[in-house]
């Protein structure tokens, strides 16, 4: 193996090139239109212009990705995650063209491709299942039949692919037409297959999957488990290892069947076995089982660990994961480079009694969309890393970031909305969440909005701290995280965006600044509220900043109390400005601030783990300054295409009903009517690609005896 193509981008590109190069195998990168000078495409020994621009053009093009291989003389391809990685039909076209594929056998992905395919083999070999059906008659009665049969709540699942597209959970028969519909859809438009499965649902469970690694000498080991169960959108955000509701006794089992899966298919590579664990009971109910059946649980014979087991298979994917990263802090192994090995041909190197799991390693994935989880499109105006000294005084703990960012790098709607993902390896649980914590604080994005603050919220919530956060998580607690953290904002909002502002439209330092007898009005937009400012330059970087707030909560109360601020602003390394405000008897408020304008009157600035965005209304009338939106039109959050509009013009609408399905970063989101109203106007159609701040419908006051 002389020369790996590596077929997909960003961050799994660059991971893979790194590895590849330091066993002295060159590479190729192919890249999209949108991707032509990023990182990964620089940093490969070669690279090739697939041409277009969406997956379906270039990254899920077989026939491109062959002909690359052909024209720069490749004899491998490694498919990373996700795209083509666990198609089958293109593993077998990598072989018919005399090349290597990096992966499992085309007939394992074939065999393990489908959930409904792997759940009946997994009952033929004794991994436990969660009572459900996937056959082939696909209507909605028949759905509607094995929903009563099996019980709800239940989960609508697409059978292909994976990264939680065209999942559903339905609590009830009234949304299970609903439910089928839009999970068809967005699995047809992820994977090209819309068929569903439905399993009965766990409310309160937790998502713990076990890395598998197998030679094509028939040996198979396992690496122990992860703890995905942090998700939004299904999706995860956080993984962590060990799992806090794993021990030996358990790891063990799930270990087992895991492999026996794997071995089943004659399996060969990295693959992940994907469980649902049952709530926290974790090594309780497994130490319980373990009582009455003392027999030990082997590779050979794991059908003791599926007799009344706490653990429910989900899947298997048969690719490397985005998380492999967290595995491979616990052992000290290169996945990547294993994969390479055993594709060419040799044993695994180490057995399952040599697998040595040390310390505490959780990744979050940070990715471009806001703390409501919508995503975000646009250009990275400013980045800078974490620095790996800042962790020097944390007890052993490593750091690791692992991405394709940087300065004026471009994040498209043509690809999900990860852009990269911070990893920790600490001695404790505890102390891998402050390292990480720290990292999360250190780490500047600036231009577009990023999960960041929220990332660092949610790994300091109580619940996650202790070991308690279940799939549930963040549906439970996203609201109060949202409120956290636009109440940290709020603190630090004056200071930092007088600084912010200020900086930026400054031709000289802050401390060159002369004075100005003259205050100058400001009228800062934060969060659709406008904030009424006055601003004074007394010289030396110095600011006075006068703010008038209503001094009753009382409607229609006129009287208003002025607080005054002074704001220091000190020019510091890498663009920063430290500002330093007081105001009265109020305690000292000191940010170090990073800020970029985006566009003519709007910035984004950062301090610590607070993000911030501001406006500047000063010029505009003072009606539309104050104003937050209304509710007379319906405007695009951000960049996509238009799936479904289910309503007409003169309908009448309730308030939280779908108004327009938008597909972006290739998933499906619901825009719901704000309040009660009419449709007065449709400014968009079905397969329409639509921009951020986009007017989509107009509204009209709700008619008489419409919904409520």
């Amino acid at each position: 193996m002389k020369k790996i193509l590596i077929a997909n981008r960003g961050e799994i590109a660059r991971r893979i090139i790194h590895t590849a190069h330091r066993m002295g195998i060159a590479t190729v990168a192919v890249y999209s239109d949108p991707d032509a000078n990023a990182l990964h495409v620089r940093e490969a020994t070669q690279a090739i212009a697939l041409g277009g621009a969406s997956s379906a053009d270039t990254y899920l093009r077989t026939d491109k990705l062959l002909a690359a291989a052909r024209a720069t003389g490749a004899d491998a391809v490694h498919p990373g995650y996700g795209f083509l990685s666990e198609n089958a039909d293109v593993a077998q076209a990598v072989v018919d063209a005399g090349l290597t594929w990096i992966g499992p056998p085309p007939a394992a992905i074939r065999a393990l491709g489908s959930k409904a395919g792997t759940k009946a083999l997994a009952a033929v070999h004794g991994v436990p299942c969660l009572p459900g059906y996937a056959g082939d008659d696909q209507s909605d009665e028949r759905f509607a039949q094995e929903a009563a049969r099996i019980g709800y709540p239940a989960m609508v699942k697409a059978v292909a692919g994976g990264g939680g597209r065209g999942m559903r959970l339905v609590t009830d028969a009234a949304q299970l037409p609903a439910a089928l519909a839009s999970a068809r859809s967005e699995a047809l438009a992820g994977f090209g297959c819309g068929d569903l499965l439905i399993e009965r649902a766990l409310l309160q469970p937790r998502h713990v999957e076990v890395q598998i690694f197998a030679d094509a000498h028939g040996a198979c080991i396992h690496l122990g488990e992860r703890d995905c169960s942090v998700q939004r959108r299904h999706q995860k955000i956080i993984e962590e290892s060990p799992s806090p509701a794993v021990g030996a006794a358990l790891r063990e089992r799930m270990g087992a069947c895991a492999v026996a899966l794997a071995q089943a298919v004659g399996y060969v590579g990295a693959g992940t076995v994907e469980f649902l664990l049952d709530g926290n009971d974790g090594d309780d109910a497994a130490t319980s089982q373990a009582a009455k059946d003392p027999r030990p649980a082997t590779a050979g014979a794991p059908s003791p660990a599926s007799a009344g087991a706490p653990f429910f298979l989900m899947e298997m994917n048969t690719r490397l994961q985005v998380e492999h990263p967290v595995t491979e802090a616990l052992t000290g192994l290169d996945l990547v480079a294993w994969q390479i090995r055993i594709a060419r041909g040799e044993p695994l190197p180490i057995t399952q009694s040599q697998v040595d799991l040390q310390g505490h390693a959780i990744e979050v994935r940070l990715c471009a969309e806001d703390a409501h989880f919508r995503p975000h499109t646009g250009s990275v105006l400013h980045f800078s890393a974490p620095a790996a000294t800042a962790f020097e005084r944390a007890a052993q703990g490593a750091l690791r970031f692992d991405h394709a960012l940087e300065e004026g790098a471009e994040v498209s709607p043509h690809y999900d909305a990860m852009l990269g993902k911070l990893i920790v390896h600490a001695p404790t649980r505890a102390e891998a969440i402050d390292a990480l914590v720290r990292a999360l604080n250190a780490t500047r994005v600036l231009g577009l909005p990023t999960n960041r603050a929220f990332l660092a919220a949610c790994l300091q919530h109580p619940a996650f701290r202790g070991g308690q956060a279940l799939v549930p998580f963040l549906a439970e607690h996203a609201a109060g995280l949202q409120d956290l953290l636009l109440k940290e904002e709020l603190l630090a909002l004056v200071p930092c965006a007088v600084a912010a502002i200020f900086a930026s439209n400054s031709p000289t330092p802050a401390s060159a600044s002369l004075p100005c007898s003259l205050a100058r009005p400001l009228r800062l937009r934060h969060q659709g509220t406008v904030l009424p400012l006055s601003v004074r330059e007394l010289g030396a970087g110095r600011l006075q900043v006068e703010r008038a707030q209503p001094a009753s909560a009382s409607p229609g109360s006129m009287e208003t109390i002025t607080t005054t601020t002074t704001v220091q602003l000190t020019p510091q390394p890498g663009g920063a400005v430290r500002a330093t405000g007081q105001g009265g008897d109020a305690p000292v408020a000191d940010h170090t601030v990073h800020a970029v304008p985006v566009g003519r009157l709007r910035w984004h600035w950062q301090t610590g783990g607070v993000d911030g965005w501001v406006e500047d209304a000063s010029w505009e009338p003072a009606a539309r300054a104050g104003a937050a939106g209304g509710a007379t039109e319906l405007r695009a959050p951000f960049n996509g295409k238009v799936v479904a509009l289910p309503v007409a013009a003169g309908q009448a609408l309730a308030a939280g009903d779908t108004v327009v399905v938008i597909e972006s970063m290739k998933l499906e989101h619901s825009l719901a009517c704000p309040v009660a109203a009419t449709v007065a106007e449709l400014l968009v159609a079905p397969g329409q690609q639509v921009a951020p701040g986009q007017v989509l419908v107009r509204f009209a006051p709700a008619l008489p005896g419409g919904p409520a």
